[in-house]
């Protein structure tokens, strides 16, 4: 009996793992670089800043030689694209695809940490007639890694879109389009052979904005909800408190009706647009997308999973670094940044409390100041309405005070918007003035003129308060030294009246 249960147990452990193991790895928060951006960062100090931002992961559009270049040693790991155009090449030649692995992955790994290959981006939906050509691009360039003794450090894949899934709701009744299934299964199948994930480019506002009235905006930015307002998977009772994680798990529930179930999902691009046309894109605003990325990169951070997989967290690549504002004709299109392209915050992520993630956060120092290229008038009004409605602090801007100069309406206006800011308490949209200020991280202070939002603020308190304690110190030195004086004297005064007056008793004294 005792044996029929250990053989029961054993065979319960292998069918577990079998069917339902997904490697764990790490969960972690990245970002997507794009480049149709004015003014774009040199390599060297776009890594500075990622540096700075404590950002360590990051995908790139292409295999650009001198971001790849400016990474060496930085610790900072990168996927790498290769673009639409180039896969029919790599598909069609092993030896195209072994130089291109040569060329942008070999020529710099390990000194620059190259994570992953992203084969072409949203194929099946975008570029339907390439579709045949993903699995031979990618075991191409995987048998040039396996050549170069490179393939368990660098993972490979392809993104997809969110609508290759049809019924993402709920997840358990999710499935992938049957008419990419010859291209799908077999890329599936190989992703679990060779412990790639899936990647999917996963986006929560356009799941709201399509089905708007059907999904509640709250659902969408992971903010708080009753058990009364959670999703619930009518066959299997999972409640959903956000849509990313029904959209994951959606993605697993469609692996799972194809036997697939050891295959882990990456999020490669998901985030929120932070600006869009008033009328047909309301819901592009600052506040959601720093309501929207802030939950998202907690959520990642606090490693809980889905419903389905609670023991799994899956890694998100934000979209995206910058504002790409070259890009068009949507509002939005140029707006999901989470800075611009000058490095200026789009808005304040607020993240604090989960580690070094992101220096881009309330906790850390941010002025308000007012924008270039406005004129003097438009300026001069939210000046007007800062020191009056506002109830900023502007006695430091008023004639012969600290920063009364230089006298100009775009120096006294930022000194006005920082101190409402500041007031505020960095609250979202507290630094807009109907468009004309700006979040920066560079304090403005100069000269003795210092900003109300300044770590100098502070330094110079303390040395005040510093300073008196000083003083009284200082003054109680002296009252312990005059006192320690008067007492001597007195002393002094006194044995020689004992001397003089009773000589004995100072013999026996």
């Amino acid at each position: 009996m005792g044996n029929s249960i250990l053989t029961l147990l054993v065979i319960q452990t292998i069918f577990f793992n079998y069917y339902y193991y997904i490697p764990i790895q790490a969960s972690f928060v990245g970002v997507n670089i794009g480049t149709d951006v004015s003014n774009l960062l040199s390599p060297s100090e776009l890594v500075s800043f990622l540096q700075f931002q404590k950002i360590t992961q990051i995908r790139i559009y292409d295999a650009n030689s001198e971001i790849l270049t400016a990474l060496s040693h930085s610790n900072i790991s990168v996927i790498i694209t290769v673009p639409n155009n180039q896969l029919l090449a790599i598909a069609s030649s092993n030896t195209t695809a072994a130089t291109w692995i040569y060329r942008n992955v070999v020529a710099y790994y390990p000194q620059t940490l190259i994570s992953a290959i992203s084969v072409g981006d949203e194929v099946l939906t975008t570029v339907p007639s390439s579709a045949p050509l993903i699995l031979p691009a990618i075991q191409s360039l995987y048998n040039a890694l396996v050549a170069s003794n490179l393939h368990r450090h660098v993972g490979i894949s392809t993104p997809h879109a969110a609508s290759i899934i049809l019924e993402p709701f709920p997840p358990s009744q999710a499935y992938f389009n049957q008419t990419l299934l010859p291209y799908i299964l077999p890329l599936l199948r190989f992703l679990s052979r060779t412990g790639s994930p899936l990647m999917m480019n996963l986006y929560p506002y356009y799941v709201f904005v399509e089905r708007k009235g059907v999904i509640p905006v709250d659902n969408a930015l992971f903010k708080p909800l009753t058990p009364d307002k959670e999703m619930v998977d009518p066959n299997t009772l999972l409640h959903y408190e956000n849509v990313l994680d029904a959209m994951v798990d959606a993605a697993y529930f469609s692996m799972k009706n194809l036997n697939v179930t050891d295959v882990v999902v990456l999020v490669t691009e998901s985030g929120w647009p932070s600006k869009g046309n008033a009328k047909e894109e309301p819901y592009a605003t600052k506040d959601n997308a720093d309501t929207y990325n802030s939950n998202l990169i907690k959520h990642v951070f606090d490693s809980s999973g889905t419903p389905l997989h609670p023991e799994i967290t899956s890694s998100v690549y934000i979209y995206e670094l910058f504002n790409e504002d070259l890009k068009y004709p949507q509002v939005s299109e140029a707006n999901w940044g989470l800075f611009h392209g000058n490095t200026t915050p789009a808005y304040l992520l607020h993240v604090s409390g989960i580690g070094s993630f992101m220096a881009n956060d309330t906790t850390n120092q941010t002025y308000c100041i007012a924008m270039d290229g406005f004129d003097s008038k438009t300026l001069q009004a939210a000046l007007d309405w800062a020191c009056g409605p506002g109830e900023a602090n502007c006695s430091e801007i008023q004639p012969g005070q600290s920063c009364y100069q230089p006298n100009n309406v775009k120096n006294h206006a930022s000194y006005a918007f920082d101190s409402y800011f500041q007031i505020q308490a960095k609250t979202p949209g507290s630094c807009d003035f109907k468009g004309v200020a700006m979040i920066t991280t560079t304090d403005p202070s100069h000269g003795s003129c210092i900003f109300p939002g300044s770590k100098k603020v502070i330094t110079k308190t303390k040395q005040m308060v510093n300073s008196t304690k000083s003083i009284s110190a200082g003054d109680k030195l002296r009252i312990r030294t005059f006192s320690s004086f008067k007492i001597s004297v007195v002393n002094n005064i006194l044995h020689i009246f004992l001397a003089v007056c009773f000589p004995t008793l100072l013999l026996v004294i």
